[in-house]
């Protein structure tokens, strides 16, 4: 392990201001299945929390006594940003992906991508530039858990879900590379790490199908995995290991700029999908159940709020949330 002392200006208490009623955005909730009617409600309307920044992702609800609050990444400005309930969006993090001083080999998408929390409650964090999977101790130490597989540095971590047992799974993409040439594993794939051990799970098929986007089924039986136009599940075995992966659902019938995206799985098991267009919203079954559509492609999902019904949604510039009908967490 690596230690990496990180300076307090790092961690930015300064408050931005941000409206809490601002009008809701153009988005419908399509119902293909009675289903969802125990999801959300097709009157249910998308309002917009923020709708400056450069490109959000890895939104993560930490959980407090009364409420908690929302971390996600802003993968353009290279921070980690906090969002609270009471409407106030505050700096947490900067350099939150990228801390060199020669970003000539990176592209736009520089800054932390997937966030999870450890079982002690430290922020996991894919720094993209850095091409590390690194921890946030509680003093703002980052500490690198994971950066070479084999010799060879990491592509650039995406997503990033947490097992029971305390294993972290995580896609490795290269998103952050200008250059597909700058990689230097010669596939993409999902990793584990467990007990300081990383371990390739599955890798990027001949045709390039590309890991993005990662969740465990409640049970934790299997794991979901998002690529350019379905999600593939796995059986998870007794050793941690996958196997047997195969499809799950098709999500080329969403149309739209872009592929799918990052996903979470609610407490009943189904499973919220970012795809071009909006979300979709599938039955641990398969089912499509409906679809909350949206301006522009989302990229990943969040449970929160007091009451765990608030969908919060990560899209491009923006930060947006829509109310559910049961709690997702």
């Amino acid at each position: 392990m690596t230690k990496v002392p990180m300076s307090a200006a790092l961690i930015i208490a300064c408050t931005l201001s941000v409206a809490s009623a601002q009008a809701p955005i153009e988005s419908s909730v399509v119902k293909l299945d009675p289903g969802l009617d125990a999801v959300v409600s097709t009157d249910a309307k998308v309002e917009v929390l923020r709708d400056d920044l450069g490109s959000t992702e890895g939104p993560v609800w930490i959980r407090e006594r009364k409420s908690g609050y929302l971390l996600f990444s802003d993968q353009v400005g290279n921070t980690i940003y906090k969002w609270t309930p009471e409407s106030k969006a505050s700096v947490l993090l900067e350099h939150s992906g990228f801390t060199g001083t020669d970003p000539s080999r990176l592209g736009r998408l520089i800054g932390s991508n997937g966030l999870t929390l450890d079982r002690q409650g430290r922020l996991i964090i894919c720094a993209q530039g850095d091409r590390l999977l690194v921890r946030l101790e509680k003093d703002g130490t980052r500490i690198t858990l994971a950066d070479r597989y084999e010799g060879k540095l990491l592509n650039g971590p995406n997503d990033v879900v947490m097992k029971s047992d305390g294993a972290f799974y995580f896609t490795d993409r290269g998103s952050g590379l200008r250059s597909p040439m700058d990689r230097e594993l010669p596939f993409r794939a999902v990793f584990r790490l467990k007990d300081g051990k990383l371990q390739v799970m599955t890798k990027d098929d001949p045709q390039g199908v590309i890991p993005n986007g990662i969740a465990f089924s409640r049970d934790e039986k299997h794991l979901y995995l998002t690529n350019e136009t379905e999600i593939k599940i796995f059986d998870v075995q007794p050793d941690g290991s996958v196997a047997n992966g195969r499809l799950f659902i098709d999500l080329s019938a969403a149309k739209g700029p872009g592929t799918a995206d990052g996903m979470k799985v609610d407490r009943k098991g189904n499973i919220y999908a970012t795809v071009p267009g909006g979300i979709w919203i599938v039955s641990a079954a398969g089912r499509h159940l409906g679809s909350i559509v949206t301006p522009t492609r989302p990229t990943n999902v969040e449970f929160g709020d007091a009451d765990g019904k608030g969908l919060y949604i990560t899209s491009g510039k923006s930060l947006w949330r829509i109310q559910l009908n049961s709690p997702g967490r």
